[in-house]
């Protein structure tokens, strides 16, 4: 029996394999032997056109190398979402946002919040009540061992830390870093921090 963490190595081992082996010639890439190893599938849940989070459906993890990772995000976004940082309070592009729409995760677009669950909690960093979805995200004790650190489900991205001091009906405040965000705006939703 294989752990995740064996499972996520070897995922992670066969992506940069192929990767090597593609190169920049389709010829040799028809040429290449695929890597035996499955894809991990995890269920999550995406959003309908009017924001409303759809039925549970099987999707493939997605795993990079670190190199990939570096390719695609700026690096603010990579020393945020991969290296696990934090941005400075009050500075994020997404604190004071006041428009209706859907946070998405930066590295693999899944959605995971939205504006009708956003709060204005005071600390400089978008807060949230609660995900689109509780198989969108995942938690796990921070290396600090003090917090909850949140997680994308689909690509492990870092996106900030969940705190039992938030409000009603949750009592939960998900405060995230904006530069482990997407925002796609969707007038079908509703702004919660309009004034």
């Amino acid at each position: 029996m294989f752990s995740i963490r064996t499972l996520l190595a070897a995922a992670a081992l066969a992506a940069a394999q192929t990767a090597c082996t593609q190169g920049d010639h389709p010829a040799e890439a028809a040429t290449t032997t695929t890597n035996p190893m499955p894809t991990i599938m995890i269920q999550v849940r995406f959003l309908d056109e009017k924001g409303a989070p759809g039925p549970l459906t099987n999707t493939a993890r997605v795993v990079k190398t670190d190199a990939q990772w570096r390719k695609q995000l700026t690096a603010e976004q990579y020393a945020i979402a991969r290296a696990k940082g934090t941005e400075p309070a009050f500075c994020g592009a997404f604190f004071d946002m006041h428009k209706p729409g859907v946070y998405q995760c930066v590295c693999c677009g899944l959605p995971l919040f939205t504006s009708e669950a956003k709060f204005d909690s005071g600390t400089g960093w978008p807060s949230f009540f609660q995900p689109v979805a509780r198989e969108n995200v995942v938690t796990q004790p921070d290396r600090d061992g003090q917090r909850t650190e949140i997680l994308c489900a689909r690509c492990d991205a870092h996106l900030g830390h969940v705190f039992e001091d938030g409000p009603a009906p949750t009592g939960l405040r998900y405060c995230l870093n904006s530069a482990s965000l997407v925002f796609v705006e969707n007038k079908s939703l509703k702004d919660a921090t309009s004034r």
